[in-house]
């Protein structure tokens, strides 16, 4: 006789009682001893049943199962729609009778039916070209899904559209159910990793946000996971092909389905078409409604699987290196980092992909602040904090060299919310053990090419402000060094919100009238500080003289691509820029030290007298005291009454050696920026360098304004471009 039926009810009842309980977890544990095929999820063991429980699931002794164990070390990194893939099982084998069958689940494990044959990927690996008969057959799988009646499956989750048409909520949920279920809980150890590689925290929920109108379809039951790995080609059975791994299963829009099976089967491109085509025929046949608006929506699919990809994909590359480190898995890991923010940037609207450099150094930091860890890979824990002291900065009273090496071991475990991206640099909020404030840990981004030259040494400068006694707020530079590899650091003193998670707040709307009061008394204040110990070169006069050649040359220097927009859009090349320049002149004042670049984003709004602390001082210079004030309303959204008290407290607070002329020369200054900015955010936009900066990302926003100002100011006409579009592209 057979072996007796199994009743339904067995399942859950047996895997959790006592005494067969303990068997069924007897048996999990000698499979363990096996040898397993991992996957991302579970570890499945293929073992033969013992005659004890064979009897008890309804099989012969000796019967092959698989054992599949939940990975403890898994990270959550899927969407799932449902958490019991007994009950999906159970509900497809009407319609595709030969998937496993759920035999036993128990806590952490199930037992399943053993799929006899040999994977897709073993005889078929990915990228390979696959036959058009088995193209058929996939696609007819995912076509045979829309026959599983909604009613067999388990209940759809609160957070489902009411209507099982709507594919424009479909991918709205899908885009919400990521960042709830991928993002936020893997947020806390790899944010200020995501952070330092250029991914907004509300990245998917933006995306969300941009989902236009699409066709309806009928929603069905989806495998969402169809790749190489989970197809079985079978030895025999009735159905050539069998799907395995049903735990991410959903239902909802069917082109879905299309499109993860496409990224994932790692096809070549030039099998796309005949894919698309093959799964069209096959839900022709089967439900006609699913292949509604099929050219224009599949590429919304397409960009949502490439979108959320770029999470799991970062996490296993920087996990992959705790496994094992070496040089070469560190260059694999920033291989595969950077193409999965490549295949991301369009989707989720990167301002731009790092450097294989930056992506490194980035990766590095976050597996340095790990610890060692169990990490192996010889002495690399030690290079992680070695770092070579920059001997002009000498050891800080309030910070001992030993600080140093807490400080980098904290700046890759830091979370998002204290990662902060500028056009230059990178900067990291940490807090040190013993040291009785947070500090700031402050990169240079490898590879940023800025047309607008640094002439100073930031340290020199924050180290002479330091002589004003506080009337100038500014950082205090800590330490300056060099860490592994080959990256170059200071470490600043935190100057933001005692609060150190919550975000600087900064004057991106102007400033309020005492903050103006504060910033002219700063400014003021800087004509005390002693410039020839941080230019000793710098003499007085031919400040304006020495501003025009410097703008001539950035225009001069711009790259083909950026030059030949320009003469397209009506500004003229270097050479006319230089003849109408020459036309300018201002009067001569006594020099000072220069802030340089006082947009809203370099000043920090603080609760005292001073009102505001400066930082960012990479851009100084000595010159003309004007040429700050005057830069700073340029770049900082200034009401008339606001410009005017802060010339007048100017005026007022210096002595006229400073300020003869001010009246007329400010205007000239003015224009000049006006200028500048049409040929350096004309080559942002071109290049796309640093646009994921605030300051620079709304200075592009308005170039249409910055050009008709500066061509204005030129006295040139608005030329009519050839191409029409232009200037409707750049509005």
């Amino acid at each position: 006789m057979g072996a007796p039926p199994v009743p339904r009810h067995f399942v859950r009842e047996h895997a959790d009682g006592d005494r067969l309980g303990a068997a069924y977890r007897s048996f999990v544990q000698a499979a363990e001893a096996g040898q397993a095929a991992s996957g991302h999820h579970n570890r499945n063991y293929v073992v033969p049943l013992p005659e004890n429980l064979a009897r008890l699931v309804g099989r012969e002794p000796g019967t092959a199962v698989t054992v599949r164990i939940r990975r403890s070390d898994a990270l959550p990194v899927v969407i799932r729609t449902w958490r019991d893939e007994a009950a999906i099982l159970r509900a497809i084998r009407g319609v595709l009778p030969n998937v496993p069958e759920c035999l036993v689940k128990g806590d952490g494990f199930a037992i399943h039916s053993y799929v006899e044959g040999v994977p897709l990927s073993s005889v078929c690996g990915n990228s390979k070209p696959v036959d058009t008969l088995l193209i058929g057959a996939l696609t007819g799988l995912l076509a045979q899904m829309a026959q599983v009646r909604r009613t067999a499956l388990p209940a759809l989750p609160d957070a489902w559209p009411a209507n099982l048409t709507d594919s424009q909520g479909f991918l709205r949920t899908l885009a919400h159910l990521a960042d709830r279920q991928i993002r936020q809980p893997n947020w806390s150890v790899f944010g200020g990793l995501f952070a330092a590689l250029g991914i907004p925290e509300d990245a998917l929920l933006r995306m969300a946000e941009r989902v236009p109108a699409m066709s309806r379809r009928p929603y069905s039951l989806l495998h969402a996971d169809l790749h190489r790995d989970n197809v079985i080609i079978s030895y025999g059975a009735p159905d050539p092909l069998i799907c395995v791994d049903w735990e991410l299963a959903t239902y909802g829009d069917p082109l879905h389905d299309l499109a993860t099976h496409l990224v994932r089967m790692q096809y070549p491109l030039h099998q796309w078409d005949e894919v698309i085509h093959a799964w069209a025929q096959a839900m022709q046949r089967i439900r006609p409604a699913a292949v509604n608006g099929l050219g224009k929506d599949l590429d919304r699919y397409l960009a949502f699987e490439r979108a959320q990809s770029v999470y799991p994909d970062v996490m296993r590359a920087a996990r992959s290196l705790e496994e094992s480190f070496t040089q070469k898995r560190l260059d694999e890991a920033t291989a595969e980092v950077r193409r999965a923010l490549e295949a991301a940037a369009a989707p989720l609207r990167l301002a731009s992909v790092p450097s294989e450099r930056e992506i490194e150094r980035a990766l590095f930091r976050w597996l340095a602040s790990r610890g060692d860890n169990g990490i192996s890979g010889g002495d690399w824990i030690s290079r992680a904090f070695d770092w070579r002291q920059d001997r002009r900065v000498h050891e800080h009273g309030a910070f001992p060299v030993s600080a140093v090496r807490e400080a980098l071991r904290a700046e890759g475990a830091a979370p998002a919310g204290r990662v902060f991206k500028g056009t230059a640099h990178l900067n990291t909020v940490v807090c040190v053990p013993g040291v009785n404030f947070p500090v700031v840990v402050r990169r240079k981004l490898p590879g940023v090419c800025r047309r607008e030259r640094s002439f100073l040494s930031e340290h020199a400068v924050l180290r002479a402000i330091e002589s004003t006694n506080g009337k100038v707020a500014a950082p205090k530079v800590l330490a300056l060094g060099e860490s592994y590899p080959n990256d170059t650091f200071a470490i600043h003193t935190y100057v933001g919100p005692h609060d150190v998670d919550r975000p600087p707040n900064h004057p991106v709307h102007g400033l309020l009238p005492h903050e103006a009061d504060g910033l002219v008394d700063q400014l003021c204040a800087l004509t005390e500080v002693d410039y020839t110990a941080v230019d000793p070169t710098a003499g007085e006069g031919g400040f304006f003289s020495w501003l025009r050649e410097q703008l001539v040359t950035i225009v001069a220097g711009l790259p083909k691509e950026s030059r030949q927009l320009a003469r397209l859009l009506g500004l003229p090349d270097a050479i006319r820029l230089k003849q109408i320049l020459s036309r300018h002149q201002v009067s001569d004042r006594k020099p000072t030290l220069l802030h340089g670049d006082l947009n809203p984003w370099n000043l920090v709004r603080r609760d005292d007298s001073l009102a505001l602390t400066i930082i960012d001082w990479e851009m100084a210079l000595v010159g003309d005291p004007l040429y700050d004030l005057v830069r700073h309303m340029h770049l900082t959204p200034t009401r008339p009454e606001i410009r005017s008290r802060m010339f007048s407290r100017w005026e007022r607070r210096l002595s006229s050696e400073y300020t003869v002329d001010w009246r007329t020369d400010w205007r000239v200054y003015r224009w000049m920026e006006v200028v500048r900015s049409a040929y350096v955010d004309l080559d942002r936009l071109v290049t796309g360098a640093g646009l994921d900066a605030p300051n620079v990302r709304r200075a592009v926003d308005s170039y249409a304004m910055t050009l008709a100002a500066a061509t204005a100011s030129l006295g040139l006409p608005v030329r009519q471009t050839a191409n029409p579009y232009l200037a409707r592209a750049l509005a």
